[in-house]
């Protein structure tokens, strides 16, 4: 089924998605903000424009609340302590978005598609995250990650996954899930991540980019204790960029991608590269009207409920920024319109002539993490051996700032 398309181009003809569209129950005041927790547009909706200062002012600024809220929480101790985890949650926000839309659009010098700012920014949120030296990390991410080695032992995302998480081909979805959930709440586990990101990003610096970075340091430690502001320090910007960043960074690198099936041959077209990639809504069908009243309303409270508890909380914390719509970029990396990524995917998903790749989705975080882990328990154990990994890359942790 399809729905009109406007010759400006402001509304847009694609296939209708049943579960966005039960949503369109609730008032239209609600249709903008369930967009962008969606991740996708209900039928004839006109686009939200974003630029990619925007999407920067947006992490910067939220970023700043979430330590304000913190900090606030800190200072007046008390009750106001429960605050502090809604500060960690707004300052993780900030961050994800840095790292997982700015940083990566850095890398492929399509920020501002202006080589010095793109690489002076990706420099600073690298020195700001501690995260793989942007150097590094671009050169890596396009030769590995975007090119013929995609989903081979040579992309670091399936390095992290073979090696850092320890999952293999023939593995349970039980025994997969179980393995990522107990190395979350292991200490060893965030240290030795921790470690790696320290020493990705200082690996390969030049003596001044050294000089630099021990000045930008050195003066926070100094401003810190000269006063006394390392409790705020410690607590309010250590605990979302450590083990909260860590966290939401696992969880996102098991969505990212799907296994090839084994025997699969032919690794070199386009839709070869498209089938490996999904894009994750966020949400669950709208209860249906025809139910009678007292289940109808009970449906809406459980409804709520789940979008407010699961849903906003993947979303918010887990699949920040145009993550939920990772196959759009991968299809269309250098693309300028990047910043509108979840109508421009609806757009492009609109043209598909007959013989293009489709375009896959799946509803939720739980769901797609169950899609890659099924594709990887069916995956060649011959070919995603932890062996074959460990030979291509020596430092498997620096593999999950992909």
């Amino acid at each position: 089924m399809k729905y009109e398309a406007e010759a400006s181009g402001l509304r847009i003809s694609a296939p209708v998605d049943g579960v966005r569209e039960s949503m369109r129950r609730l008032p239209g005041a609600f249709a903008v903000p369930l967009t962008l927790l969606t991740g996708k547009p209900h039928a004839g909706q006109r686009p939200v424009r974003f630029t990619p200062t925007s999407h920067l002012i947006n992490a910067i600024c939220s970023t700043t609340a979430g330590l304000t809220i913190s900090c606030l929480a800190l200072a007046s101790g008390g009750l106001a302590l429960f605050a502090l985890p809604a500060g960690w949650a707004v300052t993780l926000h900030g961050l994800r978005n840095l790292r997982m839309m700015i940083y990566h659009q850095c890398a492929h010098r399509n920020m501002w598609r202006r080589r010095r700012p793109d690489d002076l920014l990706g420099r600073v949120i690298a020195a700001l995250l501690i995260v793989q030296r942007f150097d590094d990390y671009r050169a890596e991410h396009v030769a590995d990650h975007h090119a013929l080695h995609h989903m081979t032992v040579r992309d670091p995302t399936v390095r992290a996954f073979l090696i850092g998480l320890g999952l293999q081909p023939r593995m349970s979805r039980r025994e997969m899930w179980s393995r990522v959930l107990r190395l979350l709440a292991s200490p060893v586990f965030h240290v030795r991540f921790l470690t790696s990101r320290i020493r990705s990003h200082v690996k390969g610096m030049s003596r001044e980019e050294r000089v630099w970075t021990f000045a930008g340091y050195a003066t926070v430690a100094g401003l810190a204790t000269w006063l006394q502001l390392w409790p705020f320090v410690l607590i309010a910007w250590i605990v979302p960029v450590t083990v909260l960043f860590q966290v939401s960074n696992t969880l996102r690198l098991c969505v990212k991608h799907t296994f090839p099936l084994p025997g699969q041959t032919d690794r070199r077209g386009r839709a070869y590269f498209c089938s490996l990639t999904n894009a994750i809504f966020i949400g669950e069908p709208a209860p249906d009207p025809r139910l009678p009243g007292g289940h109808r309303a009970l449906a809406w409270l459980r409804w709520c409920a789940r979008l407010a508890v699961v849903h906003f909380p993947a979303r918010y914390l887990v699949l920040t920024g145009d993550t939920v719509c990772h196959d759009f970029h991968h299809r269309h990396p250098m693309d300028r319109r990047w910043a509108d990524y979840i109508f421009e995917r609806e757009a492009r998903l609109a043209s598909l002539t007959p013989g293009d790749p489709h375009y896959r989705h799946v509803w939720g975080l739980i769901p797609a993490i169950d899609v890659v882990f099924d594709s990887l328990r069916a995956a060649d154990p011959m070919e995603y051996s932890r062996e074959l990994a460990a030979a291509e890359h020596h430092d498997v942790f620096a593999a999950f700032d992909d």
